[in-house]
C-alpha cells in the first residue's frame, strides 16, 4: 500500500522536525488502492458488514459538540455517524498498514527494543460534519501507563482541508510536557492563558498523506464540512517495556508490532 513517494522519504529529517515542533509531515505515503481499501473497510466496520469481537465504537454527538458525545454506549447498529472505532489491529487491512516498512523505519529510529501498539483507531467526522475536538494531549493518568508514549502516525483516508476537520497544533508545546497529570482535554483557562489563536498552525492534508503527532503536542480539530466525510487512521507506538497500571479492570496487554530479530550463534 506504500506509495512511490514514500520510498525516498528522508526519515532523519522528518524526525528532526518532529523533535523540534511536535509534528511532521510525511507527505503522501498511502497509495490510491490503499486509500480505497481502508475507506471500504472503515465503512464495513461502521455498517456491520465486517465484525470483530471486542472492538470499541463511540457514536458522535448530534450537536457537533465534543462535550455531548455519548460515552459507554458502544455499537449502536449500522451508522456512518460513529466518531471513533478502536482496536483496528484486529482487521488485516489496517494491521498491514500500521506494520508497513516505512512506519517500521520511523518507529525503530525513535523507540529502542521491541515495539508494541497502544492503540489503532479511526477518527471519523461523518457527512453531517461530525464534532469538534478541543485542544488536548494524548497521555497522563487517563492512559494508565508506566511510561508516556510519544509517537503517533496519523493517516488521512479523506481530504482534511483547513476549516474542514484538519488537525491544528501549537508547535513546540510538547516540550513543556503534560499540562495536567490526568492528561486529555486541556483546561480552558490554560488554553486562554497560552493565547493559542496567535500560535496555532493548521495541518491540511490530502487523502493518503500522513503526519507524525507527538502525544504531548497540543492538538485539536474542528468539524468537517457538511456532505464531506473525514476519516483518519492513527496508530500509537511505544516500547514493549511499557505496562498498563489500571486497577479497575484487568491490565491491558499490548499487541507486538515490531520485534528485534534474535541473533543466532
Amino acid at each position: 500500500m506504500l506509495s512511490v513517494e514514500a520510498e525516498g522519504l528522508d526519515v532523519a529529517a522528518v524526525l528532526a522536525h518532529y523533535e523540534a515542533h511536535g509534528f511532521a509531515h510525511l507527505g503522501r505515503v498511502l497509495d490510491d488502492a490503499g486509500v480505497e481499501a481502508l475507506r471500504e473497510r472503515a465503512d464495513d466496520l461502521m455498517l456491520g458488514r465486517v465484525v470483530y469481537p471486542g472492538m470499541f465504537f463511540q457514536p458522535d454527538a448530534t450537536t457537533g459538540r465534543y462535550e455531548d458525545a455519548p460515552l459507554g454506549l458502544g455499537w449502536q447498529g449500522p451508522s456512518l455517524e460513529y466518531r471513533k472505532l478502536e482496536k483496528l489491529e484486529k482487521d488485516p487491512r489496517f494491521l498491514a498498514w500500521l506494520e508497513n516498512p516505512l512506519f517500521e523505519r520511523i518507529t525503530r529510529a525513535r523507540i529502542p527494543g521491541d515495539i508494541v501498539l497502544y492503540r489503532a483507531i479511526l477518527f471519523h467526522k461523518g457527512p453531517a460534519g461530525g464534532s469538534n475536538l478541543p485542544f488536548h494531549q494524548d497521555g497522563g493518568k487517563l492512559w494508565g501507563l508506566t511510561r508516556e508514549p510519544d509517537l503517533q502516525i496519523w493517516t488521512a483516508l479523506d481530504d482534511a482541508p483547513e476549516g474542514g476537520g484538519c488537525l491544528e497544533v501549537i508547535p513546540g508545546s510538547h516540550r513543556a510536557g503534560l499540562v495536567t497529570a490526568l492528561g486529555g482535554v486541556i483546561p480552558p483557562d490554560r488554553v486562554e492563558a497560552a493565547d493559542v489563536e496567535a500560535h496555532v498552525v493548521s495541518l491540511p492534508v490530502r487523502a493518503g498523506e500522513a503526519l507524525l503527532v507527538h502525544n504531548h503536542v497540543w492538538h485539536r480539530s474542528g468539524r468537517g464540512r457538511p456532505g464531506q466525510r473525514r476519516r483518519a487512521f492513527s496508530a500509537c507506538y511505544m516500547s514493549a517495556d511499557t505496562t498498563c497500571v489500571r486497577k479497575k479492570k484487568a491490565p491491558r496487554v499490548f499487541p507486538p508490532v515490531f520485534r528485534h530479530p534474535v541473533r543466532g550463534g
